[in-house]
C-alpha cells in the first residue's frame, strides 16, 4: 500500500514537472514572438509580457534567459529564415564600416549581430575604449553626424554595476549604439544579460572573417 502510494506521488510530482516544462515553454515562444515582432530587447519585460498574455503569474513558471534566446532562434528559423539572415548580414557589413570609422577606440562588437540573432530592430552595439569619454562625441561632431547621447547601467560584477555613456546615431536604415568604456575595460567585458557570464565581443578582423565564414558556407 505505502508503495502504491510513494508510486502515485511520483506520478504526481512527475506530471506538475511536465506542465511546468510546457507552460515555460510556451511563455518562451511568445516572448521570442514578441521579441521578434515588437522590437523589445528586454528579455526580462518579454517574458513578464508573455505570462500576462498567457495567464501565468507564477514566477516560477517564467523561463530563463537562456530558454528565450533558443525560443528566438527557433522562432527565426520558422518564420523568418528567408529574410533574417540577410538581414543579420547587412547589420554586419555596416558593422565592419562603423568599426573601421572608430579604429582609434578599439571597437568591439557585442550583442544580437554578434551573436546572429539579430532582425529588423535590431542596432548594430559597439563597445569604445578610451580614457577621454568625449573623445567619440567629438569624432562625430567632426564628421557633422547627428547623434543622441545617453546612459547605460551594465552589470561588471557578480553584485555590482556601473554606469556608461553611450551614443546612437542612424547610418542608412541602421541604428549604431556605441557604449564607451575607460581604456582598461578592455581587459574584463560586462556581464551579458543571458547567461550572466562575460559578454562576448569581437574585433573588427573577427566579424570580417565571419562574415567570410558565410560566404564560404
Amino acid at each position: 500500500m505505502r508503495e502504491r502510494r510513494a508510486d502515485t506521488r511520483g506520478g504526481r510530482r512527475q506530471q506538475a514537472g511536465t506542465q511546468q516544462h510546457a507552460i515555460r515553454a510556451r511563455i518562451a515562444s511568445e516572448a521570442a514572438r514578441l521579441i521578434s515582432e515588437s522590437g523589445i530587447r528586454d528579455y526580462a519585460l518579454a517574458k513578464r509580457k508573455a505570462a500576462a498574455r498567457l495567464g501565468v503569474d507564477a514566477e516560477s513558471a517564467l523561463p530563463n534567459n537562456v530558454e528565450i534566446e533558443n525560443a528566438l532562434r527557433e522562432h527565426q528559423r520558422l518564420f523568418h529564415a528567408a529574410d533574417q539572415p540577410l538581414r543579420l548580414r547587412a547589420l554586419r557589413e555596416t558593422a565592419v564600416e562603423a568599426m573601421r570609422f572608430f579604429a582609434a577606440f578599439e571597437p568591439r562588437l557585442v550583442g544580437a549581430v554578434l551573436d546572429g540573432t539579430a532582425d529588423a530592430h535590431s542596432a548594430v552595439c559597439l563597445h569604445l575604449f578610451s580614457d577621454d569619454p568625449d573623445a567619440p562625441t567629438r569624432l562625430l561632431d567632426e564628421h557633422g553626424i547627428d547623434h543622441r547621447s545617453e546612459s547605460r547601467r551594465l552589470r561588471v560584477g557578480p553584485d555590482r554595476d556601473a554606469e556608461y555613456p553611450v551614443l546612437r546615431f542612424a547610418v542608412d536604415d541602421a541604428t549604431i549604439d556605441v557604449t564607451v568604456f575607460p581604456y582598461d575595460g578592455l581587459r574584463q567585458a560586462p556581464l551579458d544579460r543571458v547567461d550572466g557570464k562575460p559578454m562576448p565581443r569581437a574585433t573588427r578582423a573577427a566579424l570580417g572573417n565571419l562574415l567570410d565564414d558565410e560566404v564560404a558556407g
